[in-house]
């Protein structure tokens, strides 16, 4: 199944898609004589209840026993405001691939154990405009990433037993100001700044039935052989497979949830896949570049530029930059001072 949310009448709701419709969630289940709560985060909270009675919602619009569409809806992120979300740190070839541009040893903790950090809950959005300050755009970097959303409660998941928890999979674009980003990261803390304003999920959460065909051998969790691309202003930059995860989302779920619950609606994702990000891709054409005695000039997203996400099986994320008319920079209130 593909799960949406979506807005009507300034209120939030859930629904399925299918045939290229949007067929409400609530308003279907009561054509079947089954109640049930109107936004995706409802439904989630009732854990394997909540995705059996969407199943049977799905099953009646597939047979025709219910067929309410919604005209023309205004789509939002698939879980809007999650509870949290976290980022991981998953594939190995960005990571190494961007130390080595920046000339340092790949770090031997990451084959270790698998890390996330948190940002911002309430700057989650879907596929459309993406507002942005002049700050922001002092590097403006996408990044390819799958994510999950967490579908029941827990705390102390094994990996064994973690996919359990999955509720749905979609495409995350980790939108990351890099100027903000690598000024406050000296300091030894963060991200913050320079990724809290803006992380994209959908266009909708596929359900992991779906993507049976897509599953590959694994030892430590569910792993899925599919095609992660990048597109900016329609000309593609990246291309990679969420299959080279070296973490898979069981082992990553497993170190979220250690000694902490993890809930339903939570956001969890893959971090970049290699390629995936403009920080990378520039310092591999610089080293390119200087290899055969030119220059490159470094490239990122501008105001009015789209970038195109797509995951075999998860769609395709569409997004354009927007730049705020007024300008608050934060990095124009940046203090002068002496070093001692």
């Amino acid at each position: 199944m593909k799960l949406v949310s979506y807005l009507k009448n300034q209120e939030v709701r859930s629904g399925i898609f299918h045939n290229d419709k949007v067929y409400d969630i609530q308003e279907n289940g009561q054509a079947v004589s089954l109640q049930m709560p109107a936004t995706m985060l409802e439904l989630l909270w009732m854990e394997e209840a909540g995705m059996d009675a969407i199943r049977k919602v799905h099953e009646a619009i597939v047979s025709g026993k219910t067929g309410k569409t919604v005209d023309s809806p205004m789509m939002l992120a698939p879980m809007p405001n999650p509870p949290s979300c976290r980022d991981a740190y998953a594939f190995r070839q960005h990571v190494a691939t961007a130390r080595r541009n920046r000339g340092v040893d790949m770090i031997p903790e990451f084959d270790m154990y698998p890390i996330f950090y948190f940002t911002n809950h309430n700057a989650v959005f879907g596929e459309g405009n993406i507002l942005v300050e002049d700050d922001h755009l002092q590097k403006l970097d996408f990044e390819l990433e799958a994510a999950i959303v967490i579908g029941k409660r827990g705390k102390n998941i094994s990996a064994k037993d973690a996919d359990k928890y999955i509720a749905g999979y979609t495409i995350m674009n980790d939108l990351s100001a890099r100027v903000l980003q690598m000024e406050e990261m000296k300091l030894n803390l963060g991200p913050a700044k320079g990724k809290d304003f803006a992380t994209v999920i959908g266009p909708w959460l596929v359900t992991p039935d779906e993507l049976e065909k897509y599953k590959v051998q694994s030892d430590f969790g569910d792993r899925y052989d599919l095609k992660m691309k990048a597109f900016h202003n329609g000309n593609q930059i990246s291309d990679g497979s969420m299959k080279d995860m070296n973490w898979t989302f069981a082992e990553i779920i497993e170190r979220a949830s250690y000694g902490t619950e993890v809930y339903p609606g939570d956001v969890i994702g893959s971090g970049t896949v290699g390629t995936g990000c403009y920080l990378e891709l520039n310092g591999t054409w610089t080293l390119e570049a200087k290899a055969r005695g030119e220059e490159h000039t470094p490239i990122w997203l501008q105001d009015g530029d789209t970038i195109d996400l797509t995951i075999e099986g998860l769609g395709k994320l569409s997004n354009r930059i927007i730049k705020s008319k007024e300008s608050n920079s934060i990095i124009a209130k940046k203090k002068e001072v002496a070093v001692k």
